[in-house]
């Protein structure tokens, strides 16, 4: 793998951040972030990021960010579009963060498989608790930003990640990795960036079985 180009599909959390510096030990090379953004292209699809989280994000990495915005019934021809472009570009590799659900797994690959780009997945089959737990060994600062209430308690939103918090959701019988669905998080620090970003969790606010707490860049509205 040494050497090899690739796009990282990059939600802004701790999967995909995962997934970015497993490529990065494997000696790969990163060209491109992919992000998918909601239609109207204010926040990011399923973690609800603004987007000056996600360039700032991007700015640390180093790399540049690729946007595609898109309903959930245009996702696939707009990530296909994405795939296609880097492929003109010589990218020949994309990295996902996928761990042990088979049905997104094989849609990657299929996906991407159109677009002639080889999908690799670092973390796939691991022990969910064995990433999380390297997650923060090795320096990673994620807070989770987003709960879905049907699956697990409100009052975890907005909390920083940590060993404790582990504990205290496997305690609740609930996925510590959320590959569920149950939450998702922000990555803000850790051994790919170059520096922190400087981020503010705000207020919770609700919607539907879902509650947010809003991410914004410390100093601006």
């Amino acid at each position: 793998m040494k050497d090899i180009p690739f796009i990282c599909s990059w939600s802004g959390g701790k999967d995909s951040a995962m997934a970015y510096y497993r490529a990065m030990k494997m000696g790969m090379k990163p060209k491109r972030l992919l992000t998918m953004f909601e239609e109207n292209g204010g926040i990011s699809k399923s973690h609800a990021l603004p987007l000056e989280v996600v360039r700032a994000q991007a700015e640390s990495l180093g790399v540049p960010l690729f946007i595609k915005e898109a309903s959930w019934n245009s996702y696939e021809s707009q990530f296909i579009d994405a795939m296609d472009q880097c492929s003109v570009q010589g990218i020949t590799h994309g990295v996902f963060g996928d761990i042990d659900l088979e049905g997104h797994l094989e849609w990657v690959q299929k996906t991407c498989e159109k677009s002639g780009i080889v999908a690799v997945h670092p973390l796939w089959k691991e022990p969910r608790r064995r990433i999380i737990e390297e997650l923060l060994d090795v320096g990673f600062e994620a807070w989770i930003v987003v709960v879905n209430t049907s699956m697990m308690p409100a009052e975890f939103v907005g909390r920083k990640f940590s060993k404790e918090l582990i504990v205290e959701l496997e305690e609740l019988e609930i996925d510590a990795c959320g590959e569920n669905g149950e939450f998702h998080t922000v990555v803000v620090d850790g051994p790919i960036f170059s520096k922190r970003v400087p981020v503010k969790i705000g207020e919770a606010v609700v919607r539907g079985d879902y509650i947010f707490s809003p991410v914004s860049i410390e100093g601006k509205s």
